[in-house]
């Protein structure tokens, strides 16, 4: 807990951070900016260099990003991008490689398409119109 502009916050660390009543203390999940990126490149492209240039969350190391970090919780002060999770997850090594890849061919996204269970099953479920 830190005391920040007169307020008591409390950080959470790797945390499941739930929309609209979730935890949300600042601390951000590069994957999951990374995971965006068929979404919106052109917001995701520059955010990415921003992570790897300026805060220097790659850093080199061979599993890719650090999984979470907050730049409101000074951690170590030597760092610009504040607190940064000593921690990698295999599990979020997934939707990265997967959404890069869907980035520069559409392979996932086509193959998803062309699966008749993902069909069905996205039908059965209500959703039709666009590539359904």
């Amino acid at each position: 807990m830190r005391c920040i502009d007169g307020i008591e916050r409390h950080f959470f660390d790797y945390e499941g951070c739930g929309a609209p009543f979730g935890i949300d203390d600042g601390t951000l999940a590069p994957w999951a900016v990374v995971a965006s990126l068929p979404f919106a490149p052109d917001i995701v492209l520059p955010t990415i260099h921003h992570f790897v240039l300026t805060l220097q969350l790659h850093d080199q190391h061979r599993y890719g990003f650090k999984a979470t970090f907050n730049q409101t919780f000074d951690g170590n002060p030597q760092s610009p991008a504040g607190w940064v999770s000593p921690w990698h997850y295999g599990l979020n090594l997934g939707p990265i490689v997967l959404m890069i890849e869907n980035h520069l061919g559409g392979m996932i996204w086509n193959l998803m398409r062309g699966s008749p269970y993902v069909v069905d099953g996205l039908r059965r479920a209500g959703f039709a119109g666009g590539w359904l």
